[in-house]
Parts: structure tokens; C-alpha cells; sequence
């Protein structure tokens, strides 16, 4: 069965993108192309792709093996890699750190993002892009300066070009979307910092103890709801808590 529908997904070794991964290649009619450093096996419909996400030009030297050709019904870019950095306070932050944390949570995307507009531009079917985004591009969070704000610029980087893409009418459709608070790699990380760099500590170790978290399962259902009925969703901005 040829494949209708193209979905290239980064950070597909772990977390939601995992779960997004495996989700959307039980269905035959769907091609997978999944992103992650850490090597993955491909099998069937599902193409892996190790890329480290932090080297802008191994990037660019695999733009034509992450975005094929084909003529799809749908074609989705979902840039789901993200990290939380280094969680401590200014003055105190590991200068590569610093630099990492862009390097994954906003150039990668606007690479991708850009990329992906310039090859479907003229494409005929649905062009979606949903960004992972969170809810701490609008909080203040001591600590996570450099998450926060690669968040801001991620969700800014988006409302700019979904703006962009109308007014010069190109089809595209884009996402920044806030996924809650999920039970990832992530969290465990944010769980082990210390409380002198992160004051909000004992709130998001009580999440995981008082079973507050939801499952990459189930966020991925809902990214997958959101991208199969996203002429119900106008608004750049989303949160899966909404809906």
C-alpha cells in the first residue's frame, strides 16, 4: 500500500515522540520518518533517521532525506525535540549550555521549519506544522531561563510564519502547541534538580508522586486529533488541556 499521508516527527527515541511515532505507524496509510540522535531501528513504514539535532549543518545535509518526495494527501512536521537545559540560575549556567539549549529548542526548528515551507510551497494537499511548544514560554520559572525563552521565541517563530503564509496565501498550516505536563525523561530531569536552582522543586516532584502526569500515550492521541480535524482549530497558539 502506497503511503497517502507523511509525517516527519524529531526526538522519536523516547517520550511523546515515541508514542507519536508508533501511534501514527500502526496505520498503513501513513509514512513516518522519525528524527532522534539516538539511533532507532526502522521497520516497515516507519524510516528512522539519526540526526543530532544541535548540528545545524548535519541539517541541512539531510534536508532531502527528511522531507521526500511523494504525493501525499497530507504531509505534517511535527518538532517534538526539545531540552530543559541547564536548570540553574543566571550567573550560574553552563555557558555551552546556554548555547545548546538554542541550538535544539529554536534553531533546529526554524531550520526545519524553513525547510519544509521552501520544499511543499507549491504542494497541493494539507501542510501542517505543529511545534511542541509549553506552557513555560509564558511563565517565570527561576531556573529555566534558557527553556522558557526558547519556548517564547518558538512560539513567536510560529504565530510569524503562519502570519507570513497567509497573507501570501501558501496553505500552510502551523501549531505551537503546549502539551501539559507529561511523565518523560524530562521530568525526571527537572525532578533531580536542586532546590537552590529551582524553587518550584517540591510542586513538580508532588506531580509525579500524586500521579499527575499524563502519559505520552495519551498527549500523542491528542496531537493526532489536532492534526486530523485542524480546520477546527484556527488559533496558532493550542494546548492539549483544551481540548
Amino acid at each position: 500500500m502506497q503511503a497517502t499521508h507523511c509525517y516527519i516527527i524529531t526526538g522519536t527515541s523516547k517520550g511523546l515522540g515515541k508514542a507519536l511515532a508508533e501511534r501514527l505507524a500502526r496505520d498503513k496509510k501513513n509514512l513516518v520518518i522519525g528524527v532522534a540522535r539516538t539511533p532507532v531501528s526502522s521497520a516497515g513504514n516507519f524510516h528512522s533517521l539519526t540526526l543530532d539535532l544541535s548540528d545545524a549543518e548535519a541539517i541541512l545535509e539531510k534536508e532531502a532525506a527528511l522531507f521526500p518526495e511523494g504525493s501525499f494527501e497530507k504531509i505534517c512536521l511535527i518538532n517534538n525535540a526539545g531540552w530543559i537545559g541547564d536548570i540553574a540560575h543566571t550567573g550560574y549556567i553552563d555557558p555551552e549550555a546556554i548555547s545548546q539549549i538554542h541550538k535544539v529548542n529554536v534553531i533546529a526548528p526554524a531550520l526545519l521549519m524553513n525547510a519544509f515551507m521552501n520544499k511543499y510551497d507549491r504542494y497541493p494537499g494539507d501542510k501542517l506544522i505543529v511545534n511542541i511548544s509549553s506552557g513555560a514560554a509564558g511563565k517565570v520559572m527561576d531556573g529555566w531561563s534558557g527553556y522558557s525563552a526558547s519556548k517564547a521565541a518558538l512560539n513567536q517563530m510560529t504565530l510569524i510564519a503562519q502570519e507570513e503564509s497567509d497573507l501570501k496565501k501558501r496553505g500552510f498550516t502551523l501549531y505551537a502547541l503546549s502539551p501539559g505536563i507529561i511523565d518523560t525523561p524530562m521530568q525526571e530531569t527537572i525532578r533531580s534538580a536542586g532546590k537552590e536552582n529551582f524553587s518550584n522543586l517540591d510542586k513538580f516532584q508532588s506531580f509525579k508522586s500524586e500521579g499527575s502526569l499524563s502519559s505520552p500515550e495519551d498527549i500523542a492521541k491528542k496531537v493526532i486529533y489536532l492534526m486530523d480535524h485542524f480546520r477546527e482549530f484556527p488559533a496558532v497558539l493550542q494546548d492539549v488541556r483544551e481540548f
